[in-house]
C-alpha cells in the first residue's frame, strides 16, 4: 500500500509544483520540465506496481446499478479527454475538461471499487484534481466560458475516437482481469 500511496503523492506533487512554487519552477527552466517529467513517470510506475499489491479493508463491493453508472461516467471521462485534445465544442463549455475527466474517472471507479487500494488511488487522484482546479482558478482567475468555433465534423470525429478508445480501454480492463460489465 505504501508504494501506491507514494505514487499518488508523487503524481500530486509533480503536478502541483508549478502551482505551489511557481518562482522556483520558473527558475529551473527546462531542467524543471525534466524533473517534473521524471517525477510523473516514477509516480505512474509506483501506482501501476503498487495497486495490485496493495491490501486492506473492503467497505463496499460493485453493484449492477453502479457498474452502469461507472460505464457512463467513463464514457464521459474519455469524451472529455478526447475533446480536450481535439478542441471540440464541449471545451468551450467546460473550463477544465481534462481535470473534469479525471474527476469523472475517479468517481466512476470509486462507485464500483470500495477497497482500500482503490480509495488511496482514485480518492487521492480525485483530491489532486479538485485541489488543482481550485489553485488554477485562484491563480489565473476564472476565465469566461467561451463558445467554441469547432464544427460538427470535428465533434463527430471526437465521438468516434471516444467510442473506439472506450472499447480499447474496456478490452484492456477485461484482459487484465478487471471486468467492466456486471
Amino acid at each position: 500500500m505504501l508504494m501506491l500511496f507514494f505514487g499518488v503523492l508523487l503524481w500530486s506533487l509533480g503536478h502541483l509544483f508549478k502551482r505551489l512554487m511557481p518562482a522556483t519552477r520558473e527558475r529551473m527552466g527546462n531542467v524543471g520540465k525534466l524533473v517534473v517529467t521524471l517525477l510523473l513517470i516514477g509516480s505512474i510506475v509506483l501506482m501501476i506496481a503498487g495497486y495490485p499489491q496493495a491490501t486492506g479493508s473492503v467497505w463496499w463491493v460493485r453493484q449492477p446499478l453502479w457498474v452502469s453508472v461507472n460505464n457512463l461516467l467513463m464514457l464521459l471521462a474519455v469524451y472529455l479527454m478526447v475533446s480536450s485534445s481535439l478542441k471540440t465544442r464541449v471545451t468551450g463549455l467546460i473550463r477544465h475538461p481534462q481535470l473534469t475527466a479525471v474527476k469523472a474517472w475517479c468517481v466512476a471507479h470509486l462507485l464500483v471499487n470500495g477497497d482500500a487500494a482503490s480509495l488511496v488511488l482514485f480518492g487521492g487522484l480525485l483530491a489532486w484534481a479538485v485541489v488543482t482546479v481550485i489553485l488554477i482558478n485562484r491563480q489565473d482567475g476564472k476565465a469566461a466560458i467561451r463558445q467554441s468555433s469547432a464544427g460538427w465534423g470535428l465533434e463527430f470525429v471526437g465521438i468516434f475516437v471516444t467510442v473506439a478508445l472506450y472499447g480499447v480501454i474496456a478490452y484492456a480492463h477485461g484482459y487484465l482481469g478487471y471486468p467492466v460489465h456486471g
